[in-house]
């Protein structure tokens, strides 16, 4: 599998690069989060994250005044497992190097995503990046083999938590598997035994070979 850069021509159809916000005192804070004994971690909302001076400029300037969340992906992983998306853009930063795996949601076909369609991109550490709404995505992984990753996660207030009871109209509404997250699983996944909807097909993707 092919590892781009998010400094590459190839990552404009995902998401875009950032500059100019203050990482120091929140790449601190990050790494004061001690990593999970095994496989990855998430919280949606941390508090120790949300009193860093850049979060006010999070919601002021990347949301345009909206309220969000500040929470953090971290641990180790070489798995796609996933993909989902939001119907907002998502803002990431990591404390080290880590790898995303990415789709376009218009490669969706009933329902359905074929793996191949996956592509990979490195991103640097304290590289703030923007991924687009329409762009399917899910846990990091590591840059490095026996590495672990610490992502920033930063959306609108309430993502990622328990959605209510919706009765079904469109489709669309299967793939709803927590509030603000549509969400394809692959078959392999620990997701799809917990009910999340067998969306991808195709090959589990494993970047541990190529890290």
């Amino acid at each position: 599998m092919k590892i781009s850069s998010v400094f590459d021509d190839e990552f404009r159809e995902y998401g875009r690069v950032i500059t100019g916000y203050p990482m120091d005192e929140l790449i601190e804070s990050m790494r004061s989060i001690p990593l999970p004994e095994t496989g990855t971690a998430y919280e949606p909302d941390i508090d120790v994250l949300k009193k860093c001076g850049v979060f006010p400029l999070f919601s002021r300037n990347l949301f345009g005044g909206q309220e969000i969340e500040l929470g953090m992906c971290w641990g180790s992983n070489t798995k796609l497992n996933c993909l989902e998306y939001h119907r907002d853009s998502e803002f990431n930063v990591g404390s080290n190097d880590f790898i995303l795996l990415l789709a376009k949601r218009c490669d969706i076909r009933d329902g359905k995503l074929d793996t191949k369609k996956v592509v990979a991109f490195f991103v640097p550490r304290r590289t703030l990046i923007e991924v687009f709404a329409t762009t399917l995505h899910y846990a990091p992984c590591d840059a490095k083999s026996g590495g672990h990753f610490r992502v920033a996660v930063v959306l609108p207030k309430g993502t990622n938590t328990p959605k209510e009871d919706i009765i079904e109209i469109d489709d669309e509404d299967r793939l709803l598997f927590a509030r603000n997250k549509w969400l394809l699983a692959h078959e392999d996944a620990p997701e799809a035994a917990q009910g999340a909807y067998i969306g991808l097909t195709g090959k589990n993707i494993d970047i541990s070979e190529f890290i």
